[in-house]
């Protein structure tokens, strides 16, 4: 089914041999020996059947095309995972890391160039007994029609596509999903359809929301990130679905166009490997409400300390953890994967290796005591109300300016849960205002620390440390290595809350579906739920919440959106503080 609207395009590139590890189109079928490799690959630890260009036609009569990479001397039939996405079932992990500082940590020989993007590697897999299935979604590559991101019709494909290869003579006809980003979001889409022969999925970070969490978070528009991913990784025959001309077409969430970008994720009733993590800037609250909201009571929720990629390629007990889950519920193994914690947490600590795999009885923390902390117009911010009011005014239109409140811990302290930012602020130059809190992590000498994403050892060997990231080049700080601090993001005029769809007190639902502007100069209550946190600061390090009129995130990697630059923030920002405007923030102590 396709869109419920008519759907902009705009266009790709075409194939072309080469680029992004695109081949020559046609089926083929080889065996890739025991030792194989190249340009630097991990060799492969047995012999791996390859079947180059396979196509399945959907219902619609589109076809697509799949690589699919089983093990070449197995007489019996085994279960398959899917990786899905339209970045080119080619287009790997050794090709992106090289386009990243320090190449992400991961050294050559880890991953085996069979790997799709984002996908688990055949060569960690099939000596499993697994097939991996790569696959090139509706419109990229050679597959027909055009590439179309999320919703109705790319979860059809997925029923349809899962359906086919359990069929198989070589698949046992059991189908997991699996794979980072859209790899793992597109797996709300699809296993919400139910189809038959998927019986577990294992979605590591995963957006649940494209309006609210990736293309219109807060109200505010921002395709950057997909910009990059369409000039860097998609081709095809056709065209790509334009999210600029669809929100202009669609500014408000409730259009048909939008609501078919949020997955019915408490339809989904099969066993569930989540992973999240605290650094990511698209996927983490969409994981979350995923863990909350899918109603097999067979899930996991793991919060990883890493950049997903890291996890998924580098760490062998992230692998192992995987295969173990999919063994259990495709091949039905009695493996004690059932005995894994529920949950497992990460505690971040900026200028050290974070704490993980710290197992909890549930998330969110069940004995987490939320605590108000009050904005002071001394910057400080403290338990007690301001005996006075007051007001600290900042810039919005210049990056960092910003209105800041710090508290400095008199002994260790746990910060691990979804924060809350009350903000009385006004404007006396417009009738609108972008808000963004950012909640940062100061060191004993009241320095603004950054979280690296992967561990302090893999970048050693490149100078890297706690101590000379000032030194570090700015294209080399970016939001994919580095961790500013938790964020929320909220424009005035999409203040309006639902609380029956919140799914914690303190993150509200913003439905998003009208436009209420303010008067110069009135005085705003915003209630601003921030990402998830979960951080340790030890006696004398601070913790400074900060007020922004524009995103205070790292710069750089990608091009700045300045088409709706009109309805963003201009001039003073006031906020108010105690009396009648207790601007504070909530957090989550445990």
């Amino acid at each position: 089914m396709p869109s419920p609207v008519p759907v902009a395009t705009r266009p790709i590139n075409k194939p072309s041999v080469g680029r992004n590890n695109y081949q020559p189109f046609g089926f083929r079928e080889e065996v890739l020996p025991k030792g194989w490799g190249q340009n630097g690959s991990r060799p492969l630890p047995c012999d791996i059947h390859a079947s180059h260009d396979v196509e399945i036609k959907v219902r619609d009569g589109c076809a697509l095309y799949c690589d699919i990479y089983r093990p070449a001397n197995s007489t019996e039939p085994v279960s398959a995972i899917l990786a899905w996405s339209p970045f080119g079932k080619k287009f790997n992990g050794i090709s992106m890391l090289k386009m990243l500082p320090w190449h992400l940590g991961i050294p050559e020989g880890v991953v085996s160039g069979l790997e799709k993007f984002e996908g688990p590697d055949p060569a960690e897999f099939v000596p499993r007994g697994f097939a991996i299935v790569n696959v090139d979604a509706r419109g990229s590559g050679d597959s027909g029609g055009n590439v179309g991101i999320m919703g109705t019709q790319e979860a059809e494909d997925g029923y349809d596509v899962i359906e086919a290869i359990a069929r198989m003579p070589w698949c046992s006809g059991n189908v997991g999903l699996a794979g980072n980003s859209h790899l793992a979001i597109v797996q709300w889409f699809i296993a919400a359809l139910r189809p038959p022969s998927l019986k577990a999925i294992a979605p590591w970070e995963a957006c649940g929301d494209l309006y609210r969490e990736q293309f219109v978070r807060g109200g505010i528009f921002d395709a950057g990130l997909f910009d990059f991913i369409i000039d860097h990784n998609i081709q095809g025959h056709g065209g790509v679905e334009d999210f600029h001309e669809m929100y202009r077409r669609y500014p408000k969430a409730d259009a048909l166009y939008w609501k078919d970008k949020r997955p019915n994720i408490s339809n989904i009733n099969i066993p569930a490997y989540i992973t999240a993590s605290y650094t990511s800037f698209v996927h983490t609250m969409g994981s979350i409400r995923g863990w909350l909201q899918i109603t097999s009571s067979e899930k996991w929720l793991r919060l990883c300390p890493w950049q997903e990629w890291y996890d998924m390629w580098n760490c062998k007990e992230s692998a192992t953890d995987l295969a173990t889950f999919f063994d259990h519920y495709l091949n039905g193994v009695k493996n004690g994967w059932e005995q894994t914690p529920r949950v497992r947490t990460t505690i971040l600590r900026f200028n050290q290796d974070p704490l993980y795999n710290i197992p909890e009885t549930d998330y969110l923390i069940p004995r987490t005591e939320y605590r108000k902390m009050y904005f002071h117009g001394n910057e400080k911010l403290d338990f007690e109300t301001p005996q006075s009011s007051t007001s600290i005014s900042y810039n919005a239109e210049k990056y960092l300016d910003c209105a800041s409140f710090q508290y400095t811990f008199p002994a260790k302290t746990r910060l691990a849960g979804i924060p809350k930012a009350v903000v009385y602020i006004a404007c006396p130059e417009f009738h609108d205002m972008d808000v963004y809190v950012l909640v940062r992590k100061l060191d004993a000498q009241g320095k603004s620390l950054l979280n690296l994403n992967i561990p302090w050892s893999s970048v050693a060997q490149h100078g890297v440390s706690p101590d000379n990231l000032d030194q570090i080049p700015p294209r080399n700080k970016n939001n994919l290595m580095f961790h500013v601090g938790s964020l929320g993001i909220l424009r005035a005029s999409r203040r309006a809350i639902d609380i029956s769809q919140s799914i914690h007190e303190n993150y509200p639902f913003h439905p998003h579906d009208r436009d209420e502007y303010i008067s110069p100069g009135e005085i705003v209550k915003l209630d601003i739920g921030i990402w998830a946190m979960g951080v340790e600061y030890e006696a004398g390090e601070s913790i400074r919440v900060e007020v922004h009129g524009n995103s205070p995130l790292l710069r750089g990697e990608f091009k700045d959106n300045n088409e709706f630059q009109k309805l963003a923030s201009h001039g003073t920002h006031i906020v108010h503080l105690g009396g009648d405007h207790p601007s504070h923030i909530i957090l989550p102590f445990v």
